[in-house]
C-alpha cells in the first residue's frame, strides 16, 4: 500500500522526498518500478521516437590537477605524454565528424593549472570562424570553477566569455555524486558539490542548454544517489521560466578497470543489469522536471540499454565518436549511425536524429 501511495505521488508529477525515493529505489518490485517509469515517459514523450546523436569527442588536454581515482586518462602537468590538441589536429577531426553527418564536438580536458580564459576563448572562437555551423558542447562545471579561480572571477563571467566566443552548451561533466563526503574521496581536487550545483544554476540564468549526470557504484551509499538526484531537481526547478536548463539526465555505473580505486582499494563496479535498470526507472520517478533521461549503452551494452528504453529512458545519447575517457577504464560498447539506429528498432521505437537542444533533425549522409 506504501508503494501505491508513491507511484500515484509520482505519477502526478509530484517531487518524491529522499525518504520515498529511497524506499522505492530499495525496495519496489523491479517490474512496478519499470511500469511507473514508463508511465511517466509516456507523460513527457507520448510518441514512439527515442533520440540519439552524432557528435565527437575531443579531448582538449590530458594534463589535470584534479586528482580523480576513477580516471585512467589524465596525466600530471610535467607528465611524459601531456599533451593540447593543436588546431590542425581539430581540423582533422572536424572534418571526419562533418563527413559522417554529425556537427557538435564535446570538448573536454583536464584542469590544466596554466590553460587560463583566454586559451579557451581563443580556442573556440577559431574553431567557430573555421566551421561557423560547429556546435561547441564544452567544459563541464568543474572546468568552470577551476578557471573562475585563476582569473579570480565569478562563475557569471567566466560562462559569458565563452559564450560570447562561442560555447553552445554545457554537459553535465564532473557531477559524479553530488555528495562532499564521496567527492573529497575520489575527486579531491575538483568542484565541490556546491561550486557544481551553483555553476550551473548560472548557466540556466545566462539560458544555456545543459545536461546532468551521474556517475554512481563505487563508494557512495543509494541514499547519497536519491540526494543526488534531488539536488538535480532542486535546481531545474530554480531556472527561469524561459531557460531550457536540464535538458537530459544520464547516469552511468563507474569503469573501474585499472583505475586508483580498483588497484589500491579494490573497489570496483558491482552495478548489474537490473540495478541499472532501477537507476533508469528512479531517475525518471524523482526527476519530473527533466524530460529526457538517457540510457549510456556506451557502459552498459546494447541490450540493458534497449531495456532501459522501457523503463523510464527515451534517449539513446550519442554514436560517440573517439570517446576516451570512460573507454579507459573498462567501457569497449561500440555504435555507428546505422547500429544505434537498428538497436532502437530492435527494441520497438523510432528513431530520431537530434541536436544538443533536443531539436529533431533529418539524418543524412
Amino acid at each position: 500500500m506504501k508503494f501505491n501511495q508513491i507511484y500515484k505521488k509520482a505519477l502526478a508529477l509530484d517531487s518524491l522526498t529522499v525518504d520515498e525515493g529511497l524506499l522505492l529505489y530499495e525496495q519496489a518490485p523491479l517490474e512496478e518500478l519499470i511500469y511507473t517509469a514508463d508511465q511517466l515517459r509516456k507523460i513527457h514523450k507520448p510518441d514512439s521516437l527515442v533520440t540519439w546523436q552524432i557528435d565527437r569527442n575531443v579531448n582538449i588536454t590530458n594534463a589535470c590537477i584534479s586528482q580523480c581515482k576513477f580516471c585512467n586518462f589524465y596525466k600530471k602537468p610535467k607528465d611524459e605524454g601531456v599533451y593540447i590538441t593543436t588546431i590542425d589536429e581539430y581540423k582533422r577531426k572536424i572534418e571526419e565528424l562533418l563527413k559522417l553527418g554529425g556537427e557538435q564536438l564535446l570538448l573536454q580536458g583536464g584542469l590544466h593549472p596554466k590553460l587560463k580564459l583566454d586559451f579557451y576563448t581563443n580556442l573556440f572562437s577559431e574553431l567557430k570562424s573555421l566551421y561557423p555551423n560547429l556546435k561547441l558542447h564544452a567544459l563541464g562545471p568543474p572546468e568552470i570553477v577551476h578557471l573562475a579561480r585563476l582569473e579570480k572571477k565569478s562563475y557569471k563571467e567566466i560562462l559569458e566569455a565563452l559564450i560570447e566566443s562561442g560555447l553552445d552548451s554545457l554537459p553535465g561533466a564532473g557531477a559524479e555524486i553530488l555528495c562532499d563526503r564521496v567527492r573529497k574521496s575520489i575527486s579531491p581536487g575538483k568542484a565541490n558539490t556546491q561550486q557544481w550545483l551553483d555553476v550551473m544554476r548560472e548557466a540556466h540564468q545566462l539560458n544555456m542548454v545543459t545536461s546532468a549526470t551521474m556517475m554512481f557504484g563505487h563508494i557512495e551509499t543509494k541514499r547519497e544517489r536519491i540526494e543526488h538526484l534531488v539536488a538535480i531537481r532542486d535546481v531545474q526547478s530554480e531556472k527561469p521560466a524561459g531557460s531550457p536548463g536540464f535538458l537530459a539526465f544520464i547516469p552511468w555505473p563507474f569503469q573501474d578497470e585499472n583505475t586508483f580505486l580498483q588497484k589500491e582499494f579494490n573497489i570496483r563496479n558491482e552495478v548489474r543489469s537490473e540495478e541499472y535498470i532501477r537507476t533508469i526507472a528512479i531517475s525518471r520517478i524523482m526527476l519530473p522536471n527533466i524530460k529526457n533521461i538517457q540510457a549510456s549503452w556506451l557502459t552498459v551494452g546494447k541490450d540493458v540499454a534497449q531495456i532501459c528504453l522501457h523503463a523510464g529512458a527515451n534517449d539513446f545519447g550519442s554514436i560517440m565518436i573517439e570517446e576516451n575517457v570512460v573507454s579507459s577504464a573498462g567501457a569497449n560498447f561500440k555504435f555507428d549511425a546505422e547500429g544505434i539506429q537498428n538497436a532502437i528498432r530492435e527494441a520497438g521505437f523510432e528513431p530520431q536524429l537530434r541536436n544538443q537542444k533536443y531539436e529533431l533533425l533529418d539524418y543524412k549522409l
